[in-house]
């Protein structure tokens, strides 16, 4: 399950994600610290749960939810606050759970098991296979078989080991239905996890993912390594 979290107080970040890393089924996509930072990186991350603060700076976090839900396809929301009276508000706005800092690990767990549980079941079609096209032909390429996903301003290239091929689809809704195979290396990019192998630090400071099966070697973005980060280190 891919969570982001969002809390504009620094140690209340670092709380939660001491209490995320002790669980295999979870990677944290990102770190917010507002509620329209909060809704930028949904856009770009993807994330199947946000970890959500009331009390923010600029946009609060009821209403950010409430912006949130207005998303193709919105992620499910916990609210973590201090502040008992906004429960009743937070569960009109549809928010799978609400929990009461300072957070305990078994609370966590029961909001992460919650959430999970509602989460839709992949449809195993759609887990293993892309529909492409190539030249005029509608052609099915494993996602195995893919090396990594590149959208530009108005397709998506699959890049597998025969070539290229466009799909109809974008990266965010590539990212919605197979999130447990795919990760963001950056903005415009999706590698498959198994593609993953490490990462090159560049003098300049950038850095690049190493995967396997191609020289090709993405840029990881600022707000993407982390997560790219922990991925590497589960496995």
């Amino acid at each position: 399950m891919r969570v982001l979290i969002a809390d504009d107080e620094p140690l209340a970040r670092v709380r939660l994600r001491g209490l995320l890393a002790r669980r295999s089924d979870v990677t944290v996509v990102g770190e917010v610290a507002d509620g329209e930072a909060m809704l930028e990186a949904c856009v770009e991350l993807a994330p199947d749960l946000v970890l959500l603060d009331v009390e923010m700076p600029g946009l609060t976090g009821t209403a950010a939810a409430r912006r949130l839900a207005g998303l193709p396809a919105p992620p499910q929301v916990v609210f973590c606050t201090a502040y008992e009276q906004h429960a009743l508000s937070a569960f009109e706005l549809g928010a799978t759970d609400y929990v009461l800092k300072p957070v305990r690990a078994e609370r966590l767990d029961e909001a992460l098991d919650r959430a999970a549980a509602r989460r839709p079941s992949p449809r195993p079609e759609r887990g293993a296979w892309l529909r492409a096209r190539s030249g005029g032909d509608e052609v099915r390429v494993a996602l195995d078989d893919v090396l990594y996903l590149l959208a530009d301003e108005k397709y998506v290239a699959v890049h597998h080991a025969g070539g290229m091929w466009l799909i109809d689809e974008s990266l965010r809704q590539l990212e919605a239905a197979h999130g447990e195979r795919l990760v963001r290396l950056h903005r415009n990019c999706l590698v498959p996890r198994s593609r993953l192998q490490g990462l090159k630090t560049l003098p300049d400071g950038r850095v690049l993912a190493r995967l396997s099966g191609t020289e090709v070697a993405p840029e990881v973005s600022r707000r993407n390594l982390p997560a790219v980060r922990q991925l590497l280190r589960a496995t």
